[in-house]
């Protein structure tokens, strides 16, 4: 049986998709404790680490490198699900749109939720391993973060933060992979992506707010209230300046700044348009951005 019939409509599982109809019963919890049938958090990790290759001069042409940071981002999101998961499973089920998470619903006991964590580890080292040695270095850095990311909304309003810090560090591996360093440009992008981070997982936060109020969990939502709509300005025009700053640190030529101006735009329609007090809406924002993820790789490409 799949996760129909039982399944709340307030619930981020969505019964009778393809998990459901094309995997058999035993690997279902696992695509769902991985988010595999939600493709939107490995789009918004992979995304700066293509920022960076497109932009580091000679990265453009590194289709090894695209290939394998989309592995390596699939891989590794699977993981941080898993990770988060395991420390919020007592918290999942007091929240309606978590309660059915394999963790939180017992389908997925913890000792076979580590042993999965063990085996998504292993592949996304593999990957990793393929990368020059200050890649390696760099990918290998951020993990205490993405360890202790779940920890941050029991003691701060700015869990969104810690998550952008932990979300757009591929920026920084990227470019190590073309370059064999870190430079000025890459910590641009780093963080452009995490003002980005700021903005859409602020949105996604609102969908929550009420059951995080009552749990005792903290977020931007709830920190920056009615006041949310100028917050998400200000984040996305920030994201949209160090991205400007980051292609002029390069030479970046005016195609650049034409499809830039698309991602811009992207942006005030998010700002102007959303309704941070229906959960719907602020799923359909939250799941845009990762077209205006592809803008920016389209732009690093362009310049």
């Amino acid at each position: 049986m799949g996760y129909g019939g039982g399944v709340s409509s307030a619930s981020d599982i969505r019964a009778g998709d393809w998990v459901d109809r094309f995997l058999p019963e035993v690997a279902r919890p696992y695509a769902r404790l991985a988010r595999l049938d939600r493709p939107i958090g490995t789009w918004l990790l992979l995304l700066p680490c293509w920022w960076a290759t497109a932009l580091a001069p000679g990265g453009a042409g590194r289709w090894d490198l695209f290939l394998l940071f989309g592995i390596g981002a699939l891989t590794m999101r699977g993981a941080g699900c898993v990770i988060n998961d395991l420390w919020d499973r007592d918290i999942d089920r007091r929240v309606a749109r978590t309660a059915t998470r394999p963790l939180a619903s017992g389908r997925i006991g913890v000792p076979a939720a580590l042993a999965f964590l063990a085996v998504l580890l292993l592949i996304g080292l593999g990957v990793l391993l393929q990368l020059d040695r200050p890649a390696i270095v760099t990918g290998i850095a951020v993990m205490g973060v993405v360890v202790l990311y779940p920890l941050a909304k029991r003691i701060t309003f700015w869990p969104q933060l810690i998550l952008g810090v932990a979300f757009n560090w591929g920026a920084l591996v990227g470019w190590a992979a073309v370059r064999g360093t870190i430079e000025t440009p890459a910590i641009l992008l780093y963080a452009a992506g995490i003002l980005w981070t700021l903005g859409y997982d602020t949105i996604y936060a609102h969908q929550d707010k009420a059951d995080d109020a009552e749990v005792g969990v903290k977020s931007t939502a709830l920190l920056f209230g009615r006041q949310t709509r100028p917050w998400l300005g200000g984040f996305y025009a920030g994201t949209i300046a160090l991205l400007v700053v980051a292609g002029a640190s390069v030479g970046a030529a005016w195609p650049f700044y034409v499809a830039l101006a698309a991602a811009a735009l992207h942006f005030v329609w998010q700002v102007a348009t959303v309704d941070l007090d229906d959960p719907k809406d602020c799923l359909v924002k939250f799941k845009s951005n990762r077209d205006a993820g592809l803008a920016v790789v389209l732009a690093c490409l362009a310049a």
